[in-house]
């Protein structure tokens, strides 16, 4: 890094950029994501689609896009939603591109129907080699019986090998773990193999079984912890780098072996328990959704967390092999961005397709395009809170719309009523540094009630809005966004109905 001068700034209008670099240079880098994986060669893979925003109950009856897209908006062009409050229709969903500067990775079946003939004879070579290998003892570990009272793992006896739960040979869920044995291996069999053996041999002298249920402390459940699920229903896993500008909580971490030891297990521990969650079914989910936030990420300049981080990657490349389905850094600061544009040449397609780089300011939309914003934490860009009351109205399970206001232009959100109601609400501009009112526009020509007075929203507001407004009469509640800014918003909002009784 030392030769480059003056690096260039980063991309400003592409959500993917490039990927990180292979093992040898993770040295001189921030914290790598804890389940990173080794490249290997790959043919490019399909580009990858993006499923829609769920259902909700929104009606789109204006139809002003398209002129939008052929020229600028007029300052304060009013468009308008129109929102059936009594039914539950599919939303109007924008279109969710991925760049096709990238062919993104797409996750391959675990059926064995669905594999190539080649794929099914390495995967029944693998087999027999697993088959022998349990009738001649080659996955018991070779301890001693001290080692086995240090570890609280004994030898097992052939055919009773097991791991994350899942017995070899027992079953089809056993064929789905040796495909990511396979995997990681380019269905070299015996590489494969080899592999599988040295994994179930550390598990055994790294004492997994006990580890799962040691009890290593709190400090780090705000460095990585799991929140929600993406559109393919992932489990996501979140990575905050940015807690460890915490001094104290860096020198607890990171300070001595001892202490990198303990964050290791404390690490591996974490990653067991997200595994055993799934059944490793053919057709199920049995991969991770990573979030790495680099934001305030210690520089390449902490040693010790370069010991901490090489030791744990290796770890887990040696013994975890596709477990990842897509990695998404966030966040990520402009020299970052400009030294992975100088290796990304050297990198293999099957590496970079499952990268995505996201600046600060494309970090909300570029969630938006795997996880639907219902399931994104509020400190995201989304509407989910963990373990909290604030608004118990609403759940990840509540989908919610989104949209885009464009610049200068006013968004109006008109939500129809047909009976008497509670009707509650809540909704949020990524961002804001916009005006946001409500009000209630009777049928009957009457007076409109003021509900919100529209309020010019700083960065620095509670990130969501929420509203309730009991309705006595047939009319139309507004929710209006006025976008008075450059730059177009993404604007998320849902709404529920409680009927009043006569």
């Amino acid at each position: 890094m030392a030769d480059v001068a003056a690096p260039p700034p980063p991309p400003q209008a592409t959500e993917e950029l490039p990927p990180p670099p292979p093992q040898g240079t993770e040295e001189v880098l921030p914290p790598e994501p804890p389940l990173a994986e080794p490249p290997r060669e790959y043919a490019p893979a399909e580009q990858e689609e993006v499923p829609p925003p769920p259902s909700s109950a929104v009606t789109t009856t204006t139809a002003v896009e398209s002129e939008l897209l052929e020229k600028p908006p007029p300052a304060h062009e009013e468009v308008v939603v129109s929102v059936d409050a009594s039914k539950k229709v599919e939303p109007p969903a924008e279109p969710q591109k991925v760049p096709q500067s990238f062919a993104s990775f797409k996750e391959e079946s675990n059926k064995v129907a669905d594999l190539s003939v080649p794929e099914r004879k390495a995967l029944e070579e693998l087999k027999q080699l697993v088959r022998e290998g349990l009738n001649t003892n080659v996955f018991v570990s070779k301890q001693t019986p001290e080692q086995e009272a240090e570890t609280g793992e004994a030898s097992v006896s052939a055919g009773e090998v097991s791991i994350w739960g899942i017995p070899l040979l027992k079953d089809e869920r056993s064929d789905v773990l040796l495909l990511k044995f396979l995997r990681a291996r380019d269905f070299k069999t015996k590489d494969a193999f080899v592999m599988l053996r040295n994994t179930i041999h550390w598990r055994k002298q790294f004492g997994i079984d006990a580890l799962v249920d040691e009890d290593l402390g709190d400090d780090l459940e705000k460095v990585v912890f799991m929140h929600g699920h993406d559109r393919d229903g992932h489990p996501v896993c979140y990575n905050v780098y940015g807690e460890f500008q915490n001094k104290e909580l860096y020198q607890k971490t990171f300070a001595d072996e001892e202490k990198r030891t303990k964050f290791l297990r404390w690490r591996v521990q974490f990653l067991e328990k997200s595994i055993r969650k799934f059944d490793f079914n053919p057709g199920g989910i049995c991969t991770i959704f990573q979030v790495s936030d680099l934001k305030n990420s210690p520089g390449p300049g902490k040693r010790e967390l370069r010991i901490a981080t090489k030791q744990a990657l290796q770890l887990l490349q040696d013994n975890y092999p596709e477990f990842v389905a897509k990695q998404v850094f966030i966040n990520v600061p402009w020299w970052y961005l400009a030294f992975y544009a100088m290796i990304n040449p050297f990198l293999t397609q099957r590496t970079k397709s499952k990268f995505v780089f996201a600046s600060p300011s494309k970090t909300a939309e570029t969630l938006f395009k795997y996880i639907s914003p219902e399931q994104v934490a509020v400190q995201y860009g989304g509407l989910s809170v963990d373990n909290c009351d604030c608004n118990p109205d609403f759940t990840v399970s509540d989908p919610a719309t989104e949209m885009t206001v464009k610049p200068g232009t006013k968004q109006i959100v008109e939500i129809i009523i047909y009976e008497k109601c509670v009707i509650v609400w809540e909704l949020r501009v990524v961002g804001w540094e916009v005006s946001y009112g409500a009000e209630f526009v009777p049928d009957s020509g009457e007076f409109s009630v003021n509900i919100q007075k529209p309020k010019k929203m700083s960065p620095l507001d509670e990130p969501v809005v929420h509203g309730t407004f009991k309705v006595l009469e047939l009319g139309k509640v507004l929710l209006t966004v006025d976008n008075p800014t450059s730059k177009k918003k993404k604007l998320l909002y849902r709404f529920k109905i409680d009927l009043l009784g006569d």
